[in-house]
């Protein structure tokens, strides 16, 4: 008989004991009503007859117990070789089915029409996943700060990018500044960058954008975190890669190491921080702008009061005022 879950699930539970109290008796008598056709231990008894652990005496009055180790042999190494044949073939049937999902995905039907909408974070995670992974030319990533991604960007995330990079494929990305003080994302830019991956960070804030090949785009959706849009249309994807190159001429290459560029984001982030204050943003809104925390945020506040030797906001606000400072100057801070 085929051996499997159900016969290993009948082998612990009654075989064993059964073969346990052969092996102590010296034997089971061949009369045994309980091994008999109908006996409550017959499907049991011939399992272990099966499998070879029971054998017949000589005068044929008796079963007797065979040694274990002559026989795992037999019953183990076939399934082994089952199951060596089983992990062969299947992965010879994902790479055929991964050749017909390349043509899929790249077809215009693949996403339902040049705009749909996929649901479920692992739904999104597998989705761009296989974007990614059949990426041929180009990929733009626009990235603002979020816990969730900083903590996805050392795993699969990580060697997913590494591994389009290496075959050739041209990566930009896009931060804010913010992101320049996580050590995670500090982490991936120099794994990223040192495979030949462009790096820039933003002041301002903006939405979550990855463009494949210039053909496949995916933005969140008004549904939230757990719902993308996919769009395939190419004059919309044309129009959103027209955006990202805009902000990807303003922004700064991501190179902490040089003073002046660490200055001149420092700089950009006061000149944010009093765009949110004149505009009368509450702290929330105003962190989100700026892909910093709201303790951070109000920190960046508080280091403006000092400068302007105010007490409260409304101080602040007259005291910029009457100074014509509107957070759009290119000059150094006031001291």
């Amino acid at each position: 008989m085929p051996l499997g879950q159900r016969e290993r699930d009948l082998f612990e539970e009654q075989a064993t004991p059964l073969y346990e109290e052969i092996v102590t008796t010296g034997g089971i008598s061949a009369t045994d009503k309980r091994v008999a056709a109908r006996g409550e231990l017959h499907s049991a008894f011939e399992l272990l007859v099966e499998v070879g652990l029971v054998t017949k005496s000589e005068d044929g009055t008796q079963w007797r117990a065979v040694d274990p180790a002559a026989v795992q042999a037999q019953v183990v190494a076939p399934l082994g070789q089952q199951g060596a044949e089983l992990i062969a073939e299947s992965a010879h049937w994902a790479q055929a089915f991964s050749t017909l999902s390349h043509a899929w995905r790249r077809s215009p039907s693949a996403v339902g029409g040049p705009f749909a909408e996929i649901r479920g974070l692992t739904t999104i995670g597998n989705f761009l996943a296989s974007l990614v992974s059949d990426a041929e030319d180009e990929l733009l990533t626009a990235q603002p700060q979020d816990r969730r991604g900083v903590k996805q960007l050392g795993g699969d995330v990580g060697a997913r990018d590494i591994a389009a990079l290496k075959r050739g494929v041209k990566m930009r990305t896009l931060y804010q500044h913010a992101a320049r003080r996580g050590a995670d994302t500090r982490k991936y830019v120099a794994a990223v960058t040192a495979a030949g991956a462009e790096v820039r960070t933003l002041d301002e804030f903006f939405n979550r954008l990855i463009v494949v090949d210039r053909r496949i785009a995916i933005i969140p959706s008004h549904q939230g975190l757990t719902a993308a849009m996919v769009i395939s249309d190419r004059s919309m994807v044309g129009y959103l890669v027209d955006m990202f190159e805009r902000h990807w001429e303003r922004a700064r290459p991501f190179t902490s190491s040089e003073t002046s560029v660490m200055r001149d984001i420092a700089a950009e982030q006061r000149a944010m921080t009093i765009r949110m204050l004149l505009e009368g943003r509450a702290d929330p809104a105003g962190a989100k702008r700026l892909g910093v925390s709201p303790r951070t945020y109000a920190g960046y506040v508080a280091d403006l009061k000092n400068e302007f030797e105010v007490e409260t906001r409304f101080q602040l606000g007259y005291e910029m005022g009457k100074r014509g400072i509107d957070g759009r100057e290119t000059d150094e801070p006031t001291s």
